[in-house]
């Protein structure tokens, strides 16, 4: 008989690292051998391997009895790596451009339908703009979140955004899907993004892609300033900073035909 000595969701999931531990171990077993080595019941053994069948977690060899783990752990832990090692990469570049400008760099990837931050490096003057590493902004308002979406096709655009409704953070911010359609044709053909004071009056920001080893979007490297401290002149030196900087990310994630960089 087994023992609840846990609550039961906290019993259930050790449960389930025990199956994936005990599967690691052995290539592939049967459920009665499973069930033994654990020392749970084959009903409850076999209900949590049907469960982790469904989720793509657990493979069954034909009509037997045998469980094996599939490939699925080893791309969610593979994914958790690459963005580890991401933030990593980009905190070298983005440390260089912020002593170039001595302005606030932000590194951000997408998080369901917004921009999350996954970095910052704060700029050296007092006047700069307030962020922390975790926020959440609108993809739709943001430099980045505009680098991110312009990755995916106007269809997968309108799926991610179907429930964000177009907040007017400032009387620049776009407005609807179709507005944001034609600028995100423009990122696409440009290789960069800007917010002109979309998210918070007075401010600028422009974001460069960086890619991973299949050629995908997957982060954005921006640099954000006042607009009172930014010169149109200047655009073409900061775009040019921030895409040598996700070129070299991005080769360092094994992608190799970044775009042309901004003279």
């Amino acid at each position: 008989m087994e023992k609840e000595t846990q609550p039961e969701a906290v019993s259930s999931v050790l449960k389930v690292f025990g199956i994936i531990e005990a599967l690691a171990e052995q290539k592939e077993i049967g459920i009665t051998d499973l069930a033994q080595r654990l020392m749970m019941s084959k009903s409850t053994t076999y209900r949590f391997l049907q469960t982790m069948k469904t989720l793509g977690f657990v493979s069954q060899e034909g009509e037997t009895d045998k469980y094996r783990l599939t490939l699925k752990l080893f791309e969610v832990g593979a994914k958790s790596l690459e963005y580890v090692d991401l933030i990593t990469l980009a905190n070298k570049e983005m440390a260089y451009i912020a002593k170039q400008t001595n302005e606030t760099l932000h590194l951000g990837m997408l998080e369901g339908n917004e921009i999350i931050y996954l970095h910052k490096i704060d700029s050296n003057y007092s006047l700069r703009m307030h962020s922390r590493i975790g926020r959440r902004n609108p993809l739709y308002s943001t430099a980045i979140g505009k680098v991110l979406l312009s990755d995916y096709s106007e269809a997968e655009v309108r799926e991610i955004l179907k429930d964000v409704a177009f907040i007017k953070h400032t009387e620049k911010t776009l407005e609807n899907i179709e507005q944001l359609a034609q600028e995100l044709d423009k990122v696409r053909q440009q290789h960069y993004a800007e917010d002109n004071e979309e998210q918070e009056p007075g401010l600028r920001c422009i974001a460069a892609p960086v890619y991973n080893r299949f050629g995908h979007i997957i982060a954005g490297i921006s640099i954000s300033l006042p607009t009172i401290r930014f010169k149109e002149e200047q655009l073409p030196y900061l775009v040019g900073l921030l895409q040598q900087a996700g070129k070299k990310v991005s080769e360092q994630l094994g992608y190799h035909n970044y775009p042309p960089i901004a003279d």
